[in-house]
């Protein structure tokens, strides 16, 4: 059975975050030279509603939410906590509810990530994930504590998620609208690599009007910068391509703010399509490096 909630697609951007961290705020000397802004420390809630559904699937409604705190630097690192509690309306009575836990550390160059994911399907056991991937010279090497004890090599040119979304931003900032990376996160059973084709929209000023304001549109740390729309197709890497054009396993798309913010999220099941509203949205403190 193919799984509802893919986990780990939102420490995008929620999914996850990189770059040097600026000094305090936004107005300071280095923003003024034209440098990228800091990435946000911030904690956000995400409201979860189902937009549509494809075919025959049989969906009548979803509701949940997605809880995401990101924290950290480039000289200490990059910490998300991610949690996602998910109901899925089948109709007939039948309900399916996931609760999804994430916890994640990424060191500032893209080196070293480490993680642990616990999964659970109404009241079957829980399934976990844990270990540590570490980039060593042409490759990348992953130990695994859980779901079993297994040592792995990946090719070097694989991206953690943090390291995603600063190369996505990178692209964007680049006036690029195409970027391909493969993608290692540890979701499914921890071996997983996805190759991923980004598209990125044109740049959308800070001054716009917005048709449907959240709390991210509003805050005084975001009205100044510039947001992209952005699709994120994740491809099953190990599958064969067929005559035709490979059918993503999901996408996202969503507007990626500069500082490493989302809003406006939406996930695409193929039978069916989630909306993510930004419900929540705080900053958090950061230590600037010395």
């Amino acid at each position: 059975m193919r799984r509802l909630w893919p986990n780990s697609r939102f420490r995008v951007s929620l999914v996850a975050i990189a770059v040097a961290v600026l000094p305090a705020g936004f107005g300071g000397s280095a923003a003024q030279a034209g440098a990228p802004p800091a990435f946000l420390a911030h904690q956000a809630l995400y409201e979860l509603s189902l937009l549509k559904a494809r075919g025959n699937a049989s969906v009548n409604s979803v509701r949940g939410r997605i809880l995401y705190n990101f924290s950290g630097s480039a000289c200490e690192g990059y910490s998300s906590d991610f949690r996602q509690v998910s109901e899925l309306d089948s109709g007939e009575g039948k309900n399916t509810l996931s609760d999804l836990r994430s916890t994640s550390w990424e060191d500032g160059e893209g080196k070293s990530y480490r993680f642990k994911i616990d999964t659970k399907m109404n009241d079957g056991d829980p399934s976990s994930v844990d270990g540590i991937a570490e980039r060593n010279g042409d490759h990348v090497t992953v130990k695994l504590k859980k779901p079993a004890a297994k040592t792995f090599n990946l090719d070097g040119s694989t991206v953690f998620p943090t390291e995603q979304i600063h190369r996505i931003i990178a692209a964007a900032r680049d006036g690029k609208s195409v970027l391909e990376l493969s993608v290692y996160d540890g979701s499914d059973n921890g071996e997983k690599v996805y190759n991923t084709l980004t598209v990125i929209g044109q740049p959308i000023p800070g001054d716009r009007a917005v048709a449907s304001p959240d709390p991210s549109t509003s805050a005084h740390a975001m009205k100044s910068l510039t947001r992209w729309p952005v699709t994120v197709s994740y491809y099953d890497r190990e599958a064969k391509a067929n005559a035709g054009e490979q059918t993503p396993v999901y996408a996202m798309s969503f507007e990626l703010y500069e500082n490493g913010v989302s809003r406006a999220l939406v996930l695409d099941y193929n039978d069916f399509v989630i909306a993510g509203a930004l419900g929540k949205f705080d900053v958090k403190d950061t230590k600037p490096c010395k």
